[in-house]
């Protein structure tokens, strides 16, 4: 898939992951639909920093848990550019637990409204855009996931289960919408965004940078730039990629893994 002139919808990019991939994306040359759902002041500075590059973007207020935003989305590209070439599904939400074993932390609607998001919204997303680029002959799908889905860590069991729901849609669509359209996903781990730290609060936010940055074997954690550049490639780059998932978390994942027996 060429940037250049192509049109890219990200979803949830007001602000770290999501506005890291809208801004490398028209530094590249796409046209970028910018989508949030309540932080409007930073979405509007997102499109600002996109329309710097002399490329057009499109700011579209949207909940990706309601099928007629996603609907409204993809139409508003198609109205506006004639074309989607890209999809990256962004948008996500959890409840912040701070132990797993504590059940009682979540309950059913927390479940279902984080499904409905993570997941549901994702695939509302992607059955919006597929016609377009199904007719076009060609286009591409990022997930942005979590080694939480991997690994089932992160932020509460809804959370993990939500991502490890969705790398498995990852593959299934991927065999679905082939060869058309190309699906992956990427499953960043610690990443340094403001999200995390209102999350956790500020004091266990650093004590969990300060642990993955000792344990990780590159011992470092990741910055939205970093998720935005395997975004990147596996929209550009992996033509003949597709139904995969890659792990962007200094290699956090390689301590969860048994050691083999001597």
């Amino acid at each position: 898939m060429e940037l250049k002139n192509a049109v890219t919808i990200v979803t949830g990019s007001a602000t770290g992951i999501g506005a890291a991939c809208a801004i490398e994306l028209a530094r590249l040359g796409s046209r970028v639909v910018v989508n949030y759902t309540r932080s409007e002041q930073e979405a509007r500075a997102t499109v600002r920093q996109c329309e710097e590059f002399g490329v057009e973007a499109l700011l579209i207020q949207a909940d990706v848990a309601e099928n007629d935003d996603c609907v409204r989305m993809a139409n508003a590209a198609l109205d506006k550019w004639g074309r989607i070439d890209g999809l990256v599904n962004n948008a996500g939400i959890t409840k912040f637990a701070q132990r797993h074993r504590d059940l009682a932390a979540l309950n059913a609607d927390d479940f279902q409204r984080i499904y409905a998001v993570n997941v549901v919204g994702a695939f509302q997303m992607i059955r919006a855009c597929a016609p377009a680029m199904q007719q076009q002959g060609k286009g591409a799908v990022v997930n942005v996931s979590s080694i939480a889905g991997v690994a089932g860590n992160g932020s509460s069991v809804a959370y993990a289960a939500s991502k490890g729901a969705l790398n498995t849609m990852t593959i299934s669509l991927a065999r679905a919408l082939a060869p058309e359209i190309r699906v992956n996903a990427v499953c960043p781990g610690f990443v340094e965004t403001r999200w995390l730290q209102q999350g956790f609060g500020d004091e266990i936010y650093a004590k969990a940078k300060d642990n993955y940055e000792r344990t990780a074997p590159l011992k470092k954690t990741i910055t939205p730039s970093d998720i935005a550049s395997a975004v990147i490639w596996l929209l550009q780059g992996a033509d003949f990629v597709t139904g995969e998932f890659i792990l962007v978390d200094s290699g956090s994942h390689l301590n969860m893994m048994p050691l083999k027996a001597r």
